[in-house]
């Protein structure tokens, strides 16, 4: 009886491991491929923008030597300070990823290796007890019990399906072996990315830190003249009247947040924690910390997601009815165009930007709000909370 018992145990539990197992694969695999193209595409952002940043030191260098004027030189270091900070920017998120990579391989591999210890374990206890029937002859007395010729067969079944789960068991073992090295490979290759990544960022900072330090001497050459041109071509940048234009064009008749009107008030800012800053025409300055959370202000549609090829940052138009409100200078972006979009919906990250008078970094949303007539002015400043 407690023989047959031992077998009924086993076969069950061969059953159970047969179906657990493929689904465990089947879901490593996805993951896995997920993750490697997760990194891919985060590798290539950062490829780009280190070719930027390649780009804005070879301007800068040709400027240094035609010795142009200082104008000149103190706007192409804003640019490569600004394109520096959004490469920063990256690289500290590829940091945080790996690091989370990381923590989650060594649970995988803390798991994996219990795993093992158990199948061991229970591979152990089959050899013992197979090797106790043999010495006692158990598996004659087995069969050798049998009430029929039927019943001779399905004993005789049984033991030879022991004998094939203590094989599934053994390549069950192998297998988790060979699991837990991949994974320790990986964990070492994660480790190396790491220290290389964590390197550049490093060597990033200096350099960022050794443009502050020029921005800020080529600056003190300029004429109050001069700085006010600068000023002006840099906001000039951040217009975006002639887009407004061409986008009440297609805000025509839409239903999406049509309650939305020049009274509306009292909103949220749409930059988490932000701080408002008045700025010309019908935008505002929505000054928060680095990787603050964009949110929509009201119910709306994405009319237009388009990449600014001056600083490479990103902006995002969204219909109110026909009322549109735009939200420029984003490192990240998380909407596609003609999606619909809820009050405070997160559509991405605010993005980092130069202080033109101190040539110190900050991050900043230029947000603006416009009306269906071209003509009206709207304060985009006036339709938050006031604290």
């Amino acid at each position: 009886m407690r023989l047959a018992k031992f077998y009924i145990s086993l076969l069950v539990m061969m059953l159970l491991g047969a179906v657990s197992t493929p689904l465990m694969a089947q879901k490593k695999e996805q993951l896995s491929a997920q993750e490697k193209a997760r990194i891919e595409e985060q590798r290539r952002i950062i490829e780009e923008l280190e070719e930027q940043v390649k780009q804005d030191e070879k301007r800068l260098n040709e400027i240094k030597k035609d010795k142009s004027t200082a104008l000149r030189r103190v706007n192409s270091i804003t640019n490569q300070i600004n394109s520096r900070n959004t490469l920063l920017n990256r690289t500290e998120k590829e940091i945080n990823s790996i690091e989370k990579n990381i923590e989650n391989n060594n649970k995988m591999i803390t798991l994996t290796s219990q795993k093992l210890t158990d199948e061991r374990e229970k591979y152990a206890e089959m050899v013992r007890e197979a090797y106790r029937n043999h010495r006692q002859n158990n598996y004659i007395t087995y069969i050798l019990a049998s009430k029929s010729f039927s019943d001779i067969s399905r004993r005789i079944a049984n033991i030879r399906a022991v004998a094939e789960l203590r094989a599934e068991r053994m390549h069950r073992i192998d297998s988790l072996n060979n699991s837990l090295s991949e994974q320790q490979l990986t964990l070492s290759e994660r480790m190396q990315s790491l220290d290389s990544v964590q390197r550049k960022a490093e060597a990033q900072k200096l350099k960022l830190q050794s443009d502050v330090k020029a921005a800020k001497q080529a600056m003190n050459q300029l004429s109050t003249k001069e700085r006010a041109a600068l000023k002006e071509k840099m906001e000039s940048e951040e217009l975006l009247d002639a887009a407004i234009n061409e986008l009440r064009k297609l805000t025509k008749g839409n239903t999406e947040g049509a309650s939305f009107s020049r009274t509306t008030s009292n909103l949220n800012l749409p930059v988490d924690g932000g701080k408002v800053r008045r700025y010309k025409g019908n935008m505002a300055e929505i000054v928060g910390a680095k990787g603050a959370s964009v949110r929509t202000i009201y119910d709306g549609k994405v009319v237009e997601v388009k990449r600014n090829r001056i600083n490479g940052k990103y902006d995002v138009f969204v219909a109110h009815g026909e009322y549109i409100t735009s939200y420029a200078n984003m490192d990240e972006v998380s909407v596609e165009k003609g999606q619909k979009v809820a009050k405070n919906s997160h559509i991405g990250e605010v993005g980092s930007s130069v202080n033109v008078t101190t040539m110190e970094s900050e991050y900043k949303l230029v947000f603006g709000i416009y009306s269906p007539n071209p003509k009206e002015t709207m304060r985009a400043a006036d339709c938050f909370k006031k604290k």
